[in-house]
């Protein structure tokens, strides 16, 4: 009976162990990304974007994957130079996320995942011309996240919206 119960033991934990992310784990990233397609002008400078998110897995999906659902804020600016003035749009994005996250590899300390934004673009404009304001917008994004230990990770992230690249670090709890 001990023998059965060590075996069935090594098993659950070891298999917990390898996936990274399930249903009710917590992550809260902090990220500075680079890039981005929030620009009005091709030759405008912009900041890099500061960004800090929550995710929680909520569903295990048939096959190995888990959904999760979180919130984003983050902030971006840009600055258009030219002969009669100066434009800057600093923006103030707030957002809801949804992600994949692939469980099938069992590679372990890695968490694999994709997923959407759909966020809403809160505009501080001062320039001289042009009527800008707020507004709805969506991103995708493709990332990873690399656990160092059981709850402290580095995470990167490619997408169009917000950032093209974003680093940063995980907290998982």
């Amino acid at each position: 009976m001990k023998k059965i119960f060590f075996i069935l033991f090594i098993s659950i934990t070891t298999y917990g162990y390898t996936q990274e992310f399930n249903t009710g784990t917590n992550v809260i990233n902090a990220g500075i990304g680079f890039g981005g397609s929030f620009g009005n002008y091709t030759t405008s400078s912009q900041s890099p974007s500061f960004s800090a998110t929550y995710e929680r897995g909520v569903w295990d999906l048939p096959g190995p994957g888990v959904v999760s659902l979180g919130a984003y804020l983050g902030t971006k600016s840009y600055k258009y130079n030219y002969t009669f003035g100066n434009e800057k749009w600093n923006y103030t994005i707030i957002g809801v996320r949804g992600a994949y996250h692939y469980t099938g590899l069992e590679i372990k300390n890695l968490d694999i995942y994709a997923g959407a934004m759909l966020s809403y673009n809160i505009l501080s404009y001062s320039g001289n011309t042009g009527n800008y304001g707020s507004k709805p917008s969506g991103t995708a994004f493709a990332g990873g996240r690399w656990y160092f230990t059981k709850t402290f990770a580095g995470f990167v992230e490619a997408g169009y919206g917000v950032a093209y690249i974003n680093l940063g670090a995980s907290i998982r709890f």
